[in-house]
């Protein structure tokens, strides 16, 4: 069973603006899945859609079999959503915020479980205040205990580390792995692409409404990032017609610095590093230094998103 299908989303707004158009996306029951795109792509009515807060024009949703739409309450109980935006009554503590949150969704307050939460999301000494009182940061913390707080089976995590420092980012990563481990799937969405890349085994990148690729992570690095030759001349190198030309196989790049060849797709290997290294020699010499570096997910994403904005 998956934990989200997604058949032929479409959202058009009353002013006329189609945020989506036809999505089709699956998301594997137990997957860390990122679901990426550029300002404007789609994500924030993709997430409204499925926390029932915007309702599309066109297609349908089903949570672990279930009809989103038609079985809302079961649907609900299910899912939790951390939201972008932050808002709480300001004269609510953390703790009450979370026993009614527990109550909104027909659950009795498991107390133990909301202390574990305040431990891992380091909010403990803080939970007798008032939200008024609390940082961004910590406001952002207690979104994710919200979320968490009837245990459900799918947590959806849109910008979820924005205004937390780099120390409090990494625990709150380390307890998502741990929530996943256990089975809950996780959708996230983030510009934050090395932590998409380091922590999320599937992948789907959409733009201006449109899902460009939706597939295993590993599979997208090894199909389509490239893998380069940087070739460290110490002066800036300039290529001419004819350089171009006897280069053009490893579509050559110049810098201040030296050279760039381009060796291909990771699958591919490095078969063709000592053609690309010998073509370089032979044109201007040995470097002072070389070395591969292969494309990563942000890579991947700008070229994806640029090639699908200049087909537009």
């Amino acid at each position: 069973m998956h934990a989200l299908e997604i058949h032929g989303l479409g959202k058009t707004y009353n002013n006329g603006k189609t945020a989506l158009q036809d999505v089709n996306l699956t998301v594997p029951q137990g997957s860390f899945f990122a679901l990426l795109g550029p300002n404007g792509a789609g994500k924030s009515t993709m997430i409204n859609v499925l926390a029932d807060t915007v309702r599309p024009t066109a297609g349908n949703v089903s949570l672990f079999g279930r009809d989103l739409f038609n079985d809302r309450a079961w649907c609900k109980k299910r899912m939790g959503v951390v939201p972008q935006e932050i808002a709480f009554d300001p004269f609510f503590t953390p703790r009450e915020v979370l026993r009614f949150t527990s109550g909104l969704f027909g659950c009795k307050p498991d107390e133990a479980w909301i202390d574990e939460l305040f431990e891992r999301l380091e909010l403990t000494e803080h939970s007798k205040k008032n939200t008024r009182q609390l940082s961004g940061g910590m406001r952002r913390r207690l979104l994710v205990a919200q979320a968490l707080v009837h245990r459900p089976e799918l947590v959806i995590l849109d910008e979820p580390t924005a205004g937390v420092d780099v120390e409090l980012r990494r625990r709150l990563w380390d307890f998502m792995r741990e929530l996943n481990n256990k089975g809950i799937t996780i959708l996230l969405t983030t510009h934050y692409l090395d932590e998409a890349e380091e922590l999320c085994d599937q992948v789907a990148i959409i733009d201006q409404g449109n899902l460009l690729t939706a597939q295993p992570m590993q599979q997208l690095m090894q199909s389509v990032a490239s893998s380069y030759l940087w070739l460290n001349y110490a002066k800036p190198v300039t290529l001419n017609e004819t350089d171009k030309l006897a280069l053009a196989t490893y579509e050559p790049r110049s810098s201040e610095e030296g050279l760039c060849l381009k060796l291909g797709r990771l699958d591919d290997g490095n078969s063709t590093f000592h053609q690309a290294y010998e073509a370089a020699v032979a044109r201007f010499g040995p470097p002072v230094d070389a070395g591969v570096r292969s494309e990563d997910l942000e890579d991947v994403f700008l070229r994806l998103t640029a090639r699908h904005g200049a087909k537009a």
